[in-house]
């Protein structure tokens, strides 16, 4: 009997070690398998995600993180970005180009005015003298005029779009840090109490059209010059699209591009 015991006994515990031998190779072949599948799909999965991510980008108006985009309503489909190694001022006509003009008025050297029919601001020097920059201005039923003021002034400055631009593109994001990718460009000077900005733009396809929300934009490369020579307090007139504009002015021989211009001749008192 005890013969037979220690047989029975025996031949469980050699049945017990085979079934354990088995289930730890077949435990062992399923993680091999899954390894090797893993391996396999990594590469599809990754390239999945990424095509989701830039899905998500382009239905939603967010922008590819390593690459500068326009955020402003117009251009959010596939906006023309100006490389660091770019001049803007190649692709602009000459009338856009940044310009030292003679400019008859009565305002005070600081001021800014800006032609909106014509798409020109102008910063007064003094000595019927102004530098005259090429901008992008309010498209249709967006554009304004009056006088205002340049309460604050900000390099590289955050953008938070407003609730009724928010209202009206709801994809929109609802913050975007200060940077190349930033639709305020290079730098801002904010106007009184409104919410209208002068401000940059890497987008330089734009100047010289009508674009914008109401804000008036200028290259980044302008915006720089402009916003080293105004002054917070410094008095904005912005004329009516309506209206007669500046006209043709004199381009100074001391011009600020190394271009030379041909000369009109009319002027306009502001």
């Amino acid at each position: 009997m005890r013969k037979m015991i220690r047989k029975a006994t025996g031949a469980g515990c050699f049945c017990a070690t085979s079934a354990n031998a088995a289930s730890a190779a077949s435990a062992s072949r399923l993680k091999t398998i899954l390894i090797a599948g893993a391996v396999i799909l990594a590469p599809a999965l990754c390239a999945t995600s990424a095509s989701a991510q830039m899905l998500d980008r382009q239905v939603l108006g967010y922008a590819d993180p390593s690459a500068s985009h326009d955020w402003n309503e117009e251009a959010l489909s596939a906006p023309r970005v100006a490389t660091p190694d770019s001049d803007s001022a190649d692709m602009m006509p000459a009338r856009l180009r940044r310009s030292l003009v003679t400019f008859p008025t009565r305002e005070a050297p600081g001021t800014i005015v800006i032609d909106t029919r014509n798409t020109q601001l102008y910063y007064v020097l003094g000595d019927n003298r102004a530098i005259r920059y090429g901008v992008g201005v309010g498209r249709e039923g967006f554009t304004w005029s009056g006088v205002q003021t340049v309460a604050r002034k900000a390099e590289w400055p955050d953008w938070t779009p407003p609730p009724e631009m928010i209202a009206r593109q709801p994809y929109l994001p609802r913050f975007v840090a200060g940077g190349p990718g930033n639709p305020l460009g290079a730098a801002a000077m904010y106007l009184g109490h409104s919410a209208y900005r002068i401000h940059g733009t890497n987008d330089p396809s734009t100047i010289g059209k009508f674009v914008s929300s109401g804000c008036i934009r200028l290259t980044n490369e302008d915006v720089k010059d402009l916003f080293g020579r105004v002054r917070v307090g410094a008095k904005v007139i912005v004329l009516p699209k309506s209206g007669p504009g500046i006209g043709s002015v004199q381009v100074d021989n001391n011009s600020l591009s190394p271009r030379k211009r041909a000369a009109t001749t009319a002027a306009h008192r502001v």
